[in-house]
């Protein structure tokens, strides 16, 4: 399937400063591609630069459908929800609706057209409302209405999760996810937040400062990080040298894939441990986090053990953590430096 929309050689600079540089991106129609980074690696910039909007200097080409676009074609084709939603004075419907008057339709026709919207994202009940009275999830769900009213070839999402507590934006995820998979649009959206990804596109890229450092499958880019700054940003946060696992390569894993061992208790097989002194203990809730200073030094391991664990530790007394092979993950130190993914590695300890 060709591309609805994509970029070829993008570079985007600011006062002599290159801040952007993708040298080549694509998005099917129907499809879904989530941009993750941390903040300032460009991803708002990237999603301006593919709308083909703001005052930064661009070089090399945008797409849609396989043909150079400028200004005046990506206004057409695309709508654009932000992480702050801007809803106009007025009720709910004619906010929706706004999208759609902007681009020429009829008052009556508007409407008729952004009503389902509304109701596919749970707020229909609230045409009637003055917009400005709305919680910040239920904006948010005014302004993706808004932009999906105006049936758009391009929908580019940046950050609309933030901001909004756990559960509106769970049921959030589940209602946009559900929207999503029944359009023709090419969407793109821009997080930190690799949970987003997940439960939202099919294809991820990591974004490290400006330049797209891991592209794939979002099953597989999440879980198997090419270098230490892609695992940080999916949540592979430990890292753990040779020097501490006898192993050849760098390895990185999840703070909830590293378990404390019991005093006395014998490692489980196909894992390796590693042992230090507990510099902190932290409830956070739903679960504890305990931080171990690794011997021989290293970086400081996290764990994330359940709030009703039975293990006592304390900060400054001995401990071992252990985490299993299938769990860790090699990584090159450097992105210039990247290694192939190998199998599981064998237990240090047969």
């Amino acid at each position: 399937m060709s591309a609805r929309i994509g970029c070829r050689d993008l570079r985007v600079s600011a006062r002599g400063q290159e801040m952007l540089h993708v040298e080549q991106l694509d998005v099917t129609a129907g499809a879904t591609l989530a941009v993750l980074g941390p903040n300032g690696a460009g991803k708002s910039t990237l999603l301006r630069a593919l709308a083909q909007i703001g005052g930064h200097l661009r070089t090399g080409q945008v797409l849609l459908d396989g043909q150079p676009a400028g200004h005046r074609e990506m206004r057409a084709a695309v709508a654009a929800v932000l992480q702050r939603p801007i809803l106009r004075r007025g009720t709910v419907a004619a906010n929706a609706a706004s999208g759609l008057r902007l681009r020429g339709v009829g008052r009556a026709e508007a409407a008729r057209r952004s009503a389902p919207w509304l109701a596919k994202l749970g707020v229909g009940h609230l045409a009637g409302r003055d917009a400005r009275t709305l919680s910040g999830g239920e904006a948010q769900r005014v302004a993706l209405a808004r932009a999906l009213a105006v049936t758009p070839r391009v929908l580019l999402l940046d950050e609309p999760f933030a901001g909004l507590d756990a559960t509106t934006r769970t049921d959030l995820l589940a209602d946009l996810r559900a929207v999503l998979d029944n359009l023709d649009t090419a969407t793109v959206l821009v997080t930190h937040d690799r949970h987003e990804a997940h439960a939202l596109a099919e294809e991820t890229a990591l974004l490290v400062d400006g330049r797209i450092r891991q592209h794939g499958a979002t099953s597989q880019v999440l879980d198997h990080p090419v270098d230490t700054e892609c695992a940080r940003l999916v949540g592979y946060t430990n890292l753990l040298p040779p020097a501490l696992t006898g192993q050849p390569d760098l390895l990185v894993a999840r703070p909830e894939r590293c378990h404390p061992l019991p005093n006395g208790t014998i490692p489980p097989p196909d894992s390796i441990t590693v042992r230090g002194t507990v510099r902190r203990v932290v409830p956070l809730g739903g679960g504890t986090r305990v931080d171990l200073d690794p011997e021989p030094a290293g970086n400081t391991l996290a764990c994330l053990i359940p709030a009703d664990s039975e293990l006592k530790t304390r900060p400054g007394h001995p401990a071992t953590i252990t985490i299993a092979t299938a769990d860790l993950r090699p990584v090159a130190a450097r992105s210039e430096d990247r290694i192939a993914i190998r199998v599981p590695l064998p237990d240090p300890l047969a």
